[in-house]
């Protein structure tokens, strides 16, 4: 049971790191328009949302700020890669 909540989660991660990619490539309004949407939804749906997929949402969070491209890029790519490789599902 422990493993098909490990390989859900890890799954569901990859998924949502990969659409962020894509957007990232492809058309980056849609991040924004995703981060809207994320902002403007109640405050305790943003928390539980916030909390179910923590690392993309702070990806998000990080790419809606004003900060330098590289710097974005950096940390957003660092946190994608950290979350993939710590939810990758290994035996015990």
């Amino acid at each position: 049971m422990n493993m098909i909540i490990n390989l859900s989660a890890f799954v569901i991660l990859t998924l949502l790191w990969l659409g962020f990619a894509a957007a990232l490539v492809f058309n980056q309004a849609i991040l924004d328009q995703v981060w809207l949407s994320f902002r403007g939804l109640p405050l305790i749906f943003q928390a539980l949302v916030g909390l179910l997929v923590l690392p993309v949402a702070l990806g998000l969070w990080i790419w809606e700020t004003s900060w330098p491209l590289w710097v974005r890029l950096l940390l957003v790519i660092g946190l994608g890669w950290v979350t993939i490789y710590t939810f990758f599902p290994r035996k015990a």
